[in-house]
């Protein structure tokens, strides 16, 4: 049949009523998600309509929107798409043609009933396009951001429709019949009925963009068509690229790895991310809050809500003069949430959710660059974009040197990298593709010389980002941590039983001490794993919490942290050696020592004078942090994250000393004993814990309220054998260490005292009582 003569054939009068009610149905479905878009065959049969001008009266207006043919494409059962930018629906009565294939020849019977086909001519004037409140729009923060063209959907439609269109018709049958096997979402009938627009939209309504250009790409492969599916990949290049570490920022972003991996208990990192604050000004970091102290001996000060940015809003700050930022620097205290933060943007990026003006998004961790120096001998000497391809094996030959190419590379974790870099006498380099040392690559990326099109995001520690040459950071941010309600969003979120979220929320909420220290993600991750296994057993929940297991539990996942991360021990030889031991052994003495100075602040030759490396205490050990330079006065000035952390260090350090060494170091003659005293020591028979806190107790009463009695805590709670037998064991001490004897007489010395003491401090002495007594399990 002759292509003119099927058009007349096809030609039908909407005068019937059975014809009319199947147009209703017809203006019913769903409209193409592609009706803008041309294909060739369509393009050939519109020149054919223009030359039959007699029989056909009213021609289809030119549409408006996106290069429109003014053809609209009607399926059936066609669902609706993600993609669709406009939507053209066709009025009943509008008359239709049938487009199939002009040579039946070509396929078999029964494919030739499968591809059956309509467009709608000879149609009343569409309405004016409405531009949709979708993704493409952007608000006044420039989010999420514009797609560059050649990685948007129109492109990568008319480059797939362009490549299939140079196939025969046994080759395109061949396509269709392997890309039903590589995708199994799709049947029969939709991947051969219709002609290769159709096919091509189809495609991308149910496999997605990026899928669909690259099993387009393999399946070219697949049957042969390698010119083809090369020039394919050619055109498509950025969006191949991004597609590649789209789906690598997924797989690696998309669960959250909290702790030791339980298998079915993954979180998925969008169920549970609550986004810190993060602020522009950079005071330290540290919560300067506290229980009985209403002012710490120290300059820690928290910045104004207006000073606070989104993370995915980090490159929409303007630096110094209006122009865009080029490197951000992101720091904060050890727990703060900064992978995690990290991991959010990339997931953002990656589901086109935020940034979406960035084409490429680049991870190069430091751990990436101290691997390469450190672990493999001689270090080699590689070039940035060798760095990148090793880093991500898919992207050999990405193009980052384009005038019109932005992207971002992430540069995480710098405290990883414990080398020292040489900023002002390091080698300049301007091409990408020059061989280097990884110290002269670090260098020379943050100078902006290589990857000069780039942004930087450097995320670290500040004893160790402190470092980098401020003219080198456009904009310097600190994440602050979780508001009160955020700490309750976070915590309810990690479960799925309201009511268990809520017995938990209300359960810390029970410690001052422990409500201000969930400031720290990490430590709402803590709270909300071990109450959950606690909550476990029948008839917990009557008491408040203990806090000292809390912070054993803070010494002994920062340690096993360190070793993993910055020694390279694996998980399952995370055995403490001796010298870790001493260390914190050494770090607790620095933090009895403060206390006596009563400060909260250390500097350099402190850390010196107990033996320890400052790299080790100031940065690697997740205890502590550095102050920067404008709330020092310029001196290096680090403290413990908390004051209370500071406290408790002071604690282990009295009692390891008491439980390993036999030695009280808070004995120093009791000739000034306070009368309540008196009676009770000559009564405890000079019982050895008896004896520690009685000296404790001495102490604290001669004291200002707030300056020990907090060390005075903790050190009741490390007389618990729940926590130097139960937590500490294996760790610190040797299984086979006996338990702490003689606790009947520190609980009988702590109830007279509490009965003869003065008001203000009676609440802490039965916290402390509490402390050492209580079971929880």
């Amino acid at each position: 049949m002759e292509p003119d003569t099927e058009v007349e054939s096809n030609l039908r009068q909407p005068n019937d009523d059975e014809e009319e009610e199947e147009e209703e149905k017809r203006w019913k479905r769903p409209p193409s998600s592609y009706g803008s878009m041309k294909s060739d065959s369509v393009e050939m049969e519109e020149e054919e309509e223009e030359g039959n001008e007699g029989d056909v009266a009213v021609m289809l207006p030119v549409s408006t929107v996106h290069g429109a043919t003014g053809l609209q494409l009607i399926r059936s059962e066609s669902p609706e798409t993600l993609y669709t930018m406009t939507t053209q629906q066709v009025p009943p009565g509008a008359d239709v043609i049938d487009t199939r294939s002009a040579d039946p020849e070509d396929f078999s019977q029964s494919d030739l009933e499968d591809m059956d086909k309509v467009s709608i001519i000879n149609s009343p004037e569409l309405p004016e396009p409405v531009e949709p409140d979708d993704v493409m729009q952007i608000d006044e923060n420039n989010q999420p951001g514009r797609l560059h063209p050649e990685q948007d959907l129109p492109h990568i439609f008319k480059s797939i429709q362009k490549s299939l269109t140079n196939l025969t018709s046994e080759e395109l049958f061949k396509f269709k019949m392997w890309f039903l096997q590589c995708e199994p979402g799709l049947n029969r009938q939709q991947v051969m009925e219709g002609d290769i627009l159709d096919f091509v939209d189809r495609m991308l309504e149910n496999v997605g963009q990026d899928r669909a250009l690259l099993l387009t790409i393999s399946t070219l492969e697949m049957i042969d068509q390698k010119p083809e599916a090369e020039e394919l990949r050619n055109q498509c290049k950025r969006a191949c690229f991004r597609s590649h570490l789209k789906q690598w920022l997924i797989r690696k972003h998309l669960v959250i790895h909290e702790g030791v991996v339980r298998a079915g208990r993954q979180n998925l990192l969008d169920n549970i991310y609550v986004e810190p604050q993060i602020s522009t000004r950079i005071y330290g970091g540290v919560d300067p809050s506290h229980e009985f102290q209403p002012r710490l001996p120290s300059p820690l000060q928290v910045p104004s809500p207006d000073t606070f940015v989104g993370v995915n809003n980090l490159f929409r700050l303007q630096a110094d003069g209006g122009r865009p930022v080029r490197t951000v620097l992101t720091t904060g205290i050890p727990g703060i949430g900064m992978s995690v933060s990290v991991g959010k943007f990339c997931l953002d990026w990656a589901e086109q959710r935020a940034n979406k003006d960035l084409q490429y998004v680049i991870k190069l961790s430091f751990c990436t660059f101290w691997f390469l120096r450190n672990h493999i001998h001689p270090p080699p000497h590689k070039s940035i974009m060798e760095v990148i391809e090793y880093c991500q094996h898919d992207c050999k030959g990405i193009n980052l040197e384009q005038e019109d190419c932005k992207f971002l590379i992430i540069m995480d974790s710098f405290d990883c990298y414990q080398a020292p870099l040489d900023w002002e006498n390091a080698p300049v380099i301007n091409d990408n593709h020059m061989q280097a040392h990884p110290d002269v690559l670090i260098v020379n990326i943050i100078r902006g010389t290589v990857l000069r099109g780039a942004c930087i995001w450097i995320l670290g520690r500040q004893g160790a980002v402190s470092q980098i040459p401020s003219q080198y950071i456009d904009v310097v941010t600190e994440i602050q941590g979780f508001s009160d309600e955020m700490k309750d969003d976070y915590l309810t979120r990690r479960f799925s039983n309201p009511e268990l979220a809520a017995k938990i929320v209300a359960h810390y909420k029970r410690l001052p001490t422990l409500r201000i220290l969930a400031r720290q993600p990490f430590l709402c991750w803590m709270v909300a794993t071990v109450f959950e296994r606690c909550y476990r057993y029948q008839g917990y929940g009557v008491h408040p919490p203990r806090l000292t297991p809390f912070y054993v539990n803070i010494v002994i996942v920062q340690t096993n942290r360190r070793l993993q991360f910055y020694h390279g021990k694996s998980e399952n030889d995370l055995k403490w050696s001796s010298n870790d031991k001493h260390q914190l052994t050494k770090m607790g003495n620095m933090a009895f020592k403060m206390i006596d100075r009563r400060t909260s602040v250390f500097f350099e030759e402190d850390v010196k004078e107990c033996g320890l490396k400052l790299t080790e205490v100031a940065v690697l050990s997740g205890l502590c942090t550095e102050l920067p330079a404008a709330v020092s006065d310029g001196r290096r000035t680090f403290c413990f994250i908390h004051f209370t952390v500071q406290e408790f260090m002071a604690a282990f350090y009295i009692f390891t000393k008491f439980y390993m060494e036999s030695k009280n170091v808070l004995d120093s003659g009791y000739s000034h004993l306070p009368r309540i005293f008196t009676a009770m020591f000559q009564k405890s028979n000079q019982t050895k814990a008896a004896n520690l806190v009685q000296c404790a107790l001495v102490r604290t009463f001669s004291s200002p309220l707030g300056d020990f009695d907090m060390v005075l805590r903790f050190l009741c709670g490390l007389l618990c054998p729940g926590c130097h037998i139960g937590q500490l064991s294996g760790f610190l001490y040797c299984h086979k260490t006996p338990k702490v004897g003689g606790l009947d007489e520190v609980q009988q010395l702590l109830e007279h005292t509490i009965q003869t003491a003065p008001e203000d401090r009676v609440e802490n002495l039965r916290e402390c009582l509490r402390e050492m007594t209580q079971e929880d399990e």
